[in-house]
């Protein structure tokens, strides 16, 4: 440890690399650079058209933003908009990068963009300077790689696993900079609980879950639901964000990734993303996991590989082709497609795989009006986040559409077959009038 002293300084010393025009990255999800993040603020009107990327925010601050909201100094970028970044654009202060997360890295790699200054979240390091990267590892080793300035920002509060082979691991000798300091506590996400329509799709699709599936759950209400529902043995997790939902799994004794071709015996993800409970398990008990980067987690080919794989998503709305929009209202960015379009494809290529789209089939607007979810076609403006090819099951609180192999009009039929019974009739006529 001796020898990397001399890379530890103060954060306020640390962002004097960021020179006007960078580039910086922030990573994604709950690991965040909060003393990086605060010092770089400060320099407010010392630089110029210095550019942050990040995603997922689900911490209370970004404080380049907050400190800068004339953009005199900042532009604050994401490629997934989370809870908070989602305040942050009604004022017109985050930027949306459309991206499958699965094509990120080939982004950095192939230098089609750059990272200047990389401020990576890590946990604290071991005898031998090893740090794990705690809640996040993201793409961050080929970000780093490429980047002109490597800054680590120790954050007591993280997990300090390290991952199969060191696949959660990296190196104080990597950074040009070591930062470390007192942080807030990590930031938590809870689930609300679930609606009567969640628990009724949950019910439908847990029908169609095996004994040793191998489970890939978005974060959302009804993949939560789904999961404390489950009545099912030796199930397995390959998924993009470690949950609750897989925590209690594990507690309930049904987590068990016996039957996994690949990774057998441990759950593998890339983010962690849910309570306090959920970082001190993943702190524990290392041995259970493997926490591994997106050219891995993200893989079609590696998912494909597995057996039985079963992929839950949310979305925001269908179409009868079976067009899904995932992340907007009209142009209105709400999330991203993050990963969906990854996990669906590996599902649909896993022997036994099963990629569902879960969504309530209508919505009552603050008017008392209600609005069906299933719409003729998905409105001007508004995303298509995944193309009817890529759609293999729809459940509504209805039941379940089938659109593999089906035609233009049999697709149309089963879609709005689960739709709300209000709007079925008009969605039907529809059909029959346009898909002959």
């Amino acid at each position: 440890m001796n020898d990397y002293q001399a890379k530890f300084v103060a954060p306020e010393q640390a962002v004097k690399a960021v020179q006007s025009g960078d580039w910086v990255d922030y990573g994604f999800g709950a690991g965040f650079p909060e003393l990086l993040d605060k010092a770089l603020a400060a320099r407010k009107g010392e630089v110029k058209d210095v550019k942050v990327r990040g995603g997922l925010v689900i911490r209370p601050r970004i404080e380049v933003v907050e400190a800068d909201p004339e953009q005199e100094s900042f532009s604050y970028y994401s490629w997934h908009v989370g809870d908070y970044e989602r305040k942050l654009q009604k004022n017109g202060l985050v930027k949306f990068m459309p991206v499958m997360l699965r094509s990120l890295p080939y982004l950095y790699r192939d230098k089609h963009i750059r990272c200047d200054v990389a401020f990576v979240p890590v946990s604290k390091p071991d005898e031998n300077g090893y740090c794990g990267l705690g809640i996040s590892n993201y793409a961050w080793r080929t970000i780093f790689e490429s980047a002109r300035t490597v800054i680590f920002e120790i954050n007591e509060h993280y997990p300090k696993l390290q991952g199969v082979d060191g696949s959660h691991r990296v190196h104080l000798s990597e950074a040009d900079y070591i930062v470390e300091g007192e942080h807030e506590p990590l930031p938590v996400r809870s689930y609300r609980a679930p609606s009567e329509t969640d628990i009724a799709i949950a019910k439908i699709v847990v029908n169609e879950i095996p004994d040793g599936a191998v489970l890939s759950l978005g974060v959302g209400g009804v993949p939560y639901t789904v999961a404390k529902m489950l009545d099912k043995t030796d199930l397995g997790c390959h998924t993009g964000t470690i949950s609750d939902a897989f925590l209690e799994l594990y507690q309930a004794g049904k987590l068990t990734n016996a039957h996994k071709e690949l990774d057998t015996g441990l759950s593998a993800w890339n983010l962690a993303m849910g309570s306090q409970e959920l970082y001190d398990w993943l702190d524990a008990e290392p041995q259970l996991f493997h926490p591994g980067d997106l050219d891995y987690i993200h893989s079609v080919e590696r998912i494909s590989k597995l057996s039985n794989v079963i992929s839950i998503n949310g979305g925001v709305q269908l179409d009868l082709m079976g067009q899904e929009n995932a992340e907007s209202t009209g142009t209105r960015q709400l999330s991203g497609v993050g990963g969906q379009m990854d996990f669906l494809e590996g599902a649909y290529r896993s022997k036994g795989g099963k990629g569902f789209i879960c969504i309530n089939s209508s919505r009552v607007t603050k008017d008392g009006e209600r609005k069906s979810n299933i719409l003729a076609t998905i409105p001007g403006g508004s995303t298509i986040s995944t193309p009817r090819t890529m759609i293999q099951y729809v459940a509504t609180e209805y039941g379940i559409a089938s659109l593999s192999g089906k035609t233009l009009r049999e697709r149309a039929e089963a879609m709005a077959s689960i739709a709300h019974p209000d709007f079925r009739e008009e969605l039907m006529k529809y059909a029959r009038e346009n898909f002959k």
